[in-house]
C-alpha cells in the first residue's frame, strides 16, 4: 500500500544513514574470536566467596599438614635406616621388641591397630626392626598376658612350682634355636605400650608376673581350671537322654523327614514310590509298609568356651608383703609409652577436628618415642627421691600434657604414675563410672608401684645428640648414616 511504504521509508533510511554525528559508536555484541563465549571479569557473589573461603582453607590446612606429617616421619625414619644396613651374623636374628596394645575404653581394637601402622610401625620398618605383638580386646587383658608370660619365664628358670610349665610350640621354637645355635642380635630387647589404659595394665602386669606366686591362690584354683579352658563342662546324661512324653531334638528331626512335605498351595506332595502304589489299585487310605526309621542325627557337640580372663594372682596391697621374684633382673626391660589421644561423642567434634588437622605434631611425639626405642637409649624412671625439672631445650617426658608425677595417696609419687594422665579425663563417663564397689578395676584404679619394681624399669629417651641430628635431617643439611656412606663409595669408585 502507498501509505505503509511511506511510512516504512524513512525508518529504512535512518538505518543505512548511520549514527547520529556527535554520538560514540557502541562496541560490536561478541567475542571478537568466535566460537567463545563473551565472558567478563566479575567478583563472584557473596555465597560463593565464602564456599570458596571454607573450603579452600580446609583442603589447604588438611595439605599442609600432611605434606608436615611426611617430612617428620622421613625424618625419624632417616635417623634410624642406619641400623638396617648393618649386618647380622649368619646365626643371629634380628632385634625384637614387643608391642603392647588393646582397645581403648568405649571402642574396638582396631582404632588401636590403625595408630600402631600410621605411626609407630614407618620407624620401626625403616630399621628393620621385628616385633611380637599383645593384643588386648577387653580391660585387664594385656595385664593377664604379661604376667603370665612373666610366671612362664620363672618357670622356665627353675622356680619350684606345682604347675610345671607345659610343652607348647613356643617352648619347641626356643629349644630348636638353641640347638641350632641361633641367638638374638642386642641385649636390649624392650617394650612399646600405646595409650593410657594399656600402660595401666602393663605396670600391674609387671608386678603381678614377678610379686605375685606361680602357682594360683587356693581360692581362685576351681575357678581357674574353667578360665584356662582345659576342662569344658559337657552335658550331664540327664539332659542327653530323652525323656518320655517330651520331644527332644533327634525326634523333631526324625518327625521331620518323614512327614510328608507341603507345598504353598497347602497340598501333601507324594513321592513317586506312592504314585505308583496308587497305580495298582491300592486304596489311598491303605497302610503302606513303613519304611525302615533313619537313624537320628547325633546331637551337637557343645561349643568350648572361649579362654576367660584369669583374675589377678596377687592384690595391689599386698605388694610390700610379697617376695620378689630371685630370677628378677637389676634392670628391667626398657619401655616406652606411646600417646593415643582417643575422644568420641558428638560434642567433641570440633577437637577432633582439631586433631586431625594437627597430626604432625602427634607424628613428631610418636617418631621421637619410637625412634627411642630402636636406638636402645634409656634412663631410669624418676622415683620419689629425684626432683624432676623439665627445661625448654630438652623435653624430659616427650609427651604433651604429661604430668611428670601423680600421687597415689600414699604419699609417694613416681613419674610411672604421671604418664599420660590427661587421656583419662577423654574417657567415656560409662567406663570411668564403677559399676561394682569393691571389685577391682585396672582403668580406674590408681598406678601403685612397688619400689622393688620401680626402682628397675627404665625408660627408652632419644639423646640430645640424636634429637640435634634429626633436626639436621628435617631440615636437609645432613642425611642418612647409610645413604652418606653410600654416596662416599660410589664417589671413591
Amino acid at each position: 500500500m502507498p501509505g505503509m511504504a511511506d511510512k516504512e521509508a524513512p525508518s529504512s533510511q535512518s538505518k543505512a544513514a548511520g549514527p547520529a554525528p556527535g554520538t560514540a559508536a557502541k562496541a560490536p555484541q561478541g567475542n571478537p574470536i568466535k566460537g567463545l563465549p563473551n565472558l567478563r571479569l566479575k567478583l563472584p557473589s557473596r555465597n560463593w566467596m565464602i564456599f570458596i573461603g571454607i573450603a579452600g582453607s580446609w583442603t589447604t590446612a588438611l595439605l599442609y599438614d600432611k605434606y608436615e606429617k611426611r617430612r617428620i616421619q622421613k625424618k625419624w625414619c632417616d635417623l634410624v635406616s642406619h641400623i638396617a644396613l648393618e649386618p647380622l651374623p649368619e646365626r643371629a636374628m634380628p632385634r625384637k621388641v614387643t608391642i603392647f596394645l588393646s582397645a581403648p575404653p568405649g571402642d574396638g581394637l582396631r582404632s588401636t591397630r590403625d595408630h600402631f601402622h600410621e605411626y609407630v610401625k614407618p620407624v620401626l620398618v625403616a630399621a628393620a626392626m621385628d616385633w611380637d605383638v599383645v593384643e588386648g580386646r577387653r580391660e585387664g587383658d594385656v595385664r593377664a598376658g604379661l604376667a603370665s608370660r612373666l610366671r612362664r619365664l620363672r618357670k622356665k628358670n627353675g622356680e619350684p612350682t606345682e604347675t610345671p610349665l607345659e610343652e607348647d610350640s613356643q617352648l619347641a621354637i626356643e629349644e630348636l634355636r638353641k640347638a641350632s645355635g641361633i641367638t638374638e642380635s642386642g641385649s636390649v630387647k624392650g617394650d612399646i605400650i600405646i595409650g593410657r589404659s594399656t600402660w595401666k595394665e602393663y605396670v600391674r602386669g609387671l608386678h603381678e608376673g614377678w610379686l605375685g606366686p606361680l602357682d594360683p591362690p587356693a581360692s581362685q584354683a576351681e575357678s581357674i581350671s574353667d578360665i584356662t579352658g582345659s576342662e569344658v563342662p559337657l552335658p550331664s546324661e540327664e539332659s542327653s537322654q530323652h525323656t518320655p512324653g517330651h520331644g527332644s531334638l533327634g525326634d523333631v528331626a526324625v518327625t521331620a523327614a518323614l512327614s510328608p512335605a507341603e507345598d504353598d498351595s497347602g497340598s501333601t506332595s507324594t513321592s513317586p514310590g506312592d504314585t505308583a502304589i496308587s497305580a495298582d489299585g491300592a486304596s489311598p487310605t491303605a497302610e503302606s509298609t513303613p519304611a525302615a526309621p533313619e537313624t537320628p542325627p547325633e546331637a551337637e557337640e557343645p561349643k568350648p568356651k572361649k579362654p576367660k580372663q584369669p583374675p589377678p594372682f596377687i592384690a595391689t596391697t599386698a605388694y610390700s608383703g610379697a617376695a620378689v621374684s630371685p630370677n628378677i633382673p637389676t634392670e628391667l626391660g626398657p619401655s616406652t609409652i606411646i600417646p593415643f589421644p582417643h575422644i568420641l561423642g558428638f560434642l567433641n567434634t570440633p577437637i577432633r577436628v582439631y586433631r586431625f588437622l594437627t597430626r604432625r605434631q602427634l607424628a613428631d611425639d610418636i617418631g621421637r618415642q619410637t625412634a627411642a626405642a630402636v636406638l636402645a637409649s634409656y634412663r631410669p624412671f624418676h622415683d620419689p627421691a629425684q626432683s624432676l625439672v623439665v627445661s625448654d631445650d630438652a623435653q624430659t617426658t616427650g609427651f604433651v600434657g604429661e604430668e611428670a608425677s601423680s600421687d597415689d595417696g600414699s604419699g609417694s609419687k613416681w613419674e610411672q604414675q604421671g604418664v599420660l594422665r590427661n587421656e583419662e579425663a577423654e574417657w567415656p563417663k560409662d567406663v570411668r563410672k564403677r559399676v561394682r564397689d569393691g571389685s577391682e578395676s585396672v582403668w580406674l584404679d590408681e598406678i601403685v608401684i612397688d619400689p622393688r619394681i620401680g626402682q628397675r624399669m627404665r625408660r627408652f629417651e632419644v639423646a640430645a645428640g640424636e634429637e640435634a641430628r634429626a633436626q639436621r635431617i628435617k631440615e636437609g643439611k645432613e642425611g642418612a648414616l647409610g645413604q652418606i656412606a653410600a654416596d662416599e663409595g660410589a664417589s671413591s669408585a
